[in-house]
């Protein structure tokens, strides 16, 4: 199993109580749960905005959920998702595709959907393609302090 740098040095950080959980290899957020056997209701998926003009944003909605980029409203910017080029360089610790659904560690505003907020425990990628790191929802909001919650998904 393999947790990002970012996210280890976070959870230290922040004294987090977590699981890591093993799967078989998976390439999406609802593959991970599935394949972990858990709800996707509770699996963070993360989805990175940007403005083109170097301000980046993580929107997070549960893996079984889509966003609706309509709703996301934070500053005057105007949000589109980030290429797919351009998150290697956001995200270095990280195996492609597995972005830890914590934006503020690095260094990006996060927005977080309500669906997910009412579960009282979630997962999320590790930062490789087999391993979820599990906490609960009163543990992710210690990482995620300034996150704002905000009706994100359809």
């Amino acid at each position: 199993m393999h947790v990002a740098e970012t996210l280890a040095r976070s959870l230290q950080r922040a004294e987090c109580q977590y699981d890591l959980v093993e799967h078989d290899h998976s390439a999406t957020s609802l593959e991970s749960a599935r394949k972990a056997g858990v709800p996707a209701s509770r699996m963070a998926k993360p989805i990175i905005l940007d403005d083109r003009r170097g301000h980046y944003l993580m929107a997070v909605v549960p893996a079984n959920r889509q966003l609706d980029l309509g709703k996301v409203h934070k500053g005057p910017w105007r949000w589109q998702l980030t290429s797919e080029q351009s998150l290697g360089g956001l995200f270095r610790d990280c195996e492609r595709g597995a972005v830890p659904a914590l934006g503020e560690a690095y260094g990006m505003g996060m927005l977080i959907d309500p669906a997910l907020a009412r579960q009282a425990d979630i997962y999320l990628e590790a930062g490789d393609h087999e391993s979820l790191v599990h906490l609960s929802i009163d543990e992710f909001f210690k990482l995620a302090p300034n996150a704002q919650l905000c009706e994100l998904s359809v």
